[in-house]
C-alpha cells in the first residue's frame, strides 16, 4: 500500500492554513486604510449619485427638481458622451500598450546593467517625478507651430513639414497627448515591471539557456509568464489612471479639435456650465466604468495570487 497521499494531503492542509491566515493578516492591516477611504470617499459619491437624480444648475439653486434617471438618458443618448468615450478609451489602449513594450524594455536595462545602475534608474524615472500640468506645457511646446521643435527636426517624415498645425486636426492633437502621456508615465510602468522581472528565478533563466533556448524562447517561456501577475498590476494601474486622463487635455488643447476626454466632460458640465446633475450624473457613470474596466483586467489575465506567491 502507497503511502505518497497522506504527506501531500499534510502539505496541502498546512498551505491552505498558511494562505488563510495571510489572509486574515492582510485583511487587519488594509482594514484602517479603508475604513479612512470609505470616510473620505463615502459621502461625496452618495451626494454625487443623490444629484445626479436631479435637475440642478448652480446659478439657479431655487430651481432644483427631481428627474429620477433623465440624466443619465440624457447622457447616454448624446453623441458627443460616446465620442468622448471613444476618445478615452483610444488613449487608454494605445499609451497602455506602447508603455507596457517600452517600460518593459527600460525594465530589462534596469534589472541588467551594472555600470552606473543608480544613474541610468534615476535618468529614466525623471520625467514621472515631473508635475504632469508642467510636462503638459512642455510637450505643447513642443508640438507647437510657431516655435516647437519637432516640425523641424522630424520634417523629413512623410507628413511633417515646417508648417503642420499639430493642434489644427484631430488626430495630430490626439497623437500630441497620447505622445506626452506615454513621455510621462513609462517610467511608473517600467518601474512596476522591474519589480515583477526581480521575481523571475535566474536558475530558471539558465536552465532554458542550458537546453537551448533562445533569448526569445526565454522572454516568451520563461520572463513573460512568470511576470503575469506584475504585468497584471501595471496594466491595470495604467489603464485607471488613462481612463481618467484629465490634465494633458486641459492645458494642450483646452478639448478642442473634438479632444475630449471622458473626465474633460465631466468638468466641463460642472465647473464651466455650473450642472451639478449632468455632471454628477457623468461622474457617476465615469466610475462606474472604472470598476468594469477593472473587472474585465483581472479576468482578462486570470492570475492565481496564490499561485505567484508560491504557494501553487
Amino acid at each position: 500500500m502507497s503511502a505518497t497521499a497522506v504527506p501531500t494531503g499534510k502539505t496541502t492542509a498546512r498551505t491552505s492554513d498558511r494562505a488563510a491566515g495571510e489572509n486574515r493578516l492582510g485583511l487587519k492591516l488594509v482594514a484602517p486604510a479603508v475604513v479612512v477611504m470609505l470616510i473620505v470617499t463615502a459621502w461625496p459619491m452618495i451626494q454625487a449619485l443623490y444629484l445626479s437624480l436631479f435637475q440642478y444648475r448652480l446659478t439657479a439653486p431655487d430651481e432644483k427638481e427631481f428627474v429620477g434617471l433623465a440624466n443619465y438618458a440624457s447622457v447616454l443618448g448624446d453623441s458627443l458622451f460616446w465620442q468622448d468615450t471613444f476618445n478615452t478609451l483610444l488613449i487608454m489602449v494605445v499609451t497602455v500598450a506602447v508603455e507596457l513594450v517600452i517600460g518593459f524594455v527600460f525594465a530589462m536595462v534596469m534589472h541588467r546593467v551594472i555600470f552606473a545602475r543608480g544613474v541610468i534608474r534615476t535618468a529614466i524615472l525623471i520625467p514621472y517625478g515631473i508635475i504632469t500640468v508642467v510636462s503638459a506645457f512642455a510637450w505643447q511646446f513642443t508640438f507647437s507651430l510657431s516655435n516647437g521643435w519637432v516640425n523641424s527636426w522630424f520634417a523629413w517624415l512623410p507628413g511633417i513639414s515646417s508648417d503642420t498645425n499639430w493642434f489644427g486636426d484631430h488626430w495630430p492633437a490626439m497623437f500630441a497627448i497620447m505622445v506626452s502621456e506615454i513621455w510621462k508615465t513609462t517610467p511608473f510602468m517600467s518601474l512596476l515591471l522591474l519589480a515583477g522581472l526581480s521575481q523571475v528565478s535566474e536558475d530558471m533563466i539558465e536552465a532554458a539557456k542550458v537546453d537551448g533556448a533562445t533569448w526569445w524562447q526565454r522572454l516568451w517561456k520563461v520572463i513573460l509568464p512568470n511576470m503575469r501577475a506584475a504585468i497584471m498590476v501595471a496594466v491595470l494601474f495604467r489603464a485607471l489612471d488613462a481612463f481618467r486622463i484629465f490634465d494633458n487635455i486641459f492645458v494642450m488643447t483646452r478639448g478642442a479639435q473634438d479632444t475630449e476626454s471622458s473626465s474633460f466632460l465631466t468638468y466641463r458640465q460642472v465647473i464651466e456650465q455650473f450642472q451639478l446633475g449632468l455632471g454628477s450624473a457623468l461622474s457617476v457613470l465615469l466610475f462606474l466604468s472604472v470598476l468594469l474596466l477593472a473587472f474585465s483586467i483581472v479576468k482578462l489575465f486570470r492570475v492565481d495570487l496564490a499561485q505567484a506567491r508560491g504557494e501553487g
